[in-house]
C-alpha cells in the first residue's frame, strides 16, 4: 500500500528526512524503513576511518517513523490534522543502543502505540538491521499542535 498521504505531510526534507518507506500503518502502530547513505553529513568525523551512525540519528529515525508518521495517521483519522500548521515536538525519549548501524545500512523501525491522548503520542519503538538483528529499542513521546496562525 502507498502511504503517500502520510509521508507527504512530514515536516522534514533532505538531509534531515529519515523515512524511505512505510510498509504498514494501522491504529496501534507503524512499520517503516530507512537506508543510511554513506554520504550523509554526520558520518564525516564520527569515528574517522570506521564511521557509524550516531545514536541521536537512530533516535530521530525511530521518532520520524514511529511517532510522527503514526501521529499524522491518527490525526488524519480523527479529522484533526492541519498539514500547513502542524507543529511537532519530541517530549521525551528513552533509548537503548545494542548494535552499530554502518553507512549504507537499511533499517526497519517498528512502533507500537502505548497511548495517544490530548495530542500526546507515546510509542514503544524497535529498530532492526537488514539481518533482522535488534539495533536499538526504547520509548519515544511526541506532542502535536495545530498552529492557529497557519
Amino acid at each position: 500500500m502507498n502511504y503517500y498521504h502520510i509521508t507527504s505531510q512530514l515536516p522534514y526534507t533532505e538531509p534531515f528526512l529519515f523515512v524511505d518507506e512505510l510498509i504498514e500503518v494501522y491504529e496501534n502502530g507503524v512499520v517503516g524503513t530507512y537506508s543510511f547513505s554513506e554520504d550523509s553529513y554526520f558520518y564525516k568525523g564520527h569515528f574517522k576511518n570506521a564511521p557509524v551512525t550516531p545514536g541521536v540519528m537512530l533516535t530521530e529515525c525511530c521518532a520520524q517513523i514511529g511517532v510522527v508518521c503514526l501521529g499524522i495517521h491518527l490525526l488524519q483519522k480523527e479529522g484533526d490534522f492541519t498539514p500547513n500548521g502542524m507543529q511537532i515536538g519530541m517530549s521525551s525519549t528513552q533509548m537503548e543502543f545494542l548494535l552499530p548501524v554502518k553507512p549504507n545500512e537499511k533499517v526497519t523501525v517498528t512502533s507500537e502505540k502505548i497511548y495517544f491522548r490530548f495530542n500526546k503520542l507515546k510509542c514503544s519503538v524497535k529498530m532492526h538491521n537488514s539481518d533482522g538483528k535488534l539495533v536499538c529499542k526504547g520509548e519515544i513521546s511526541g506532542m502535536f499542535k495545530a498552529d492557529v496562525h497557519a
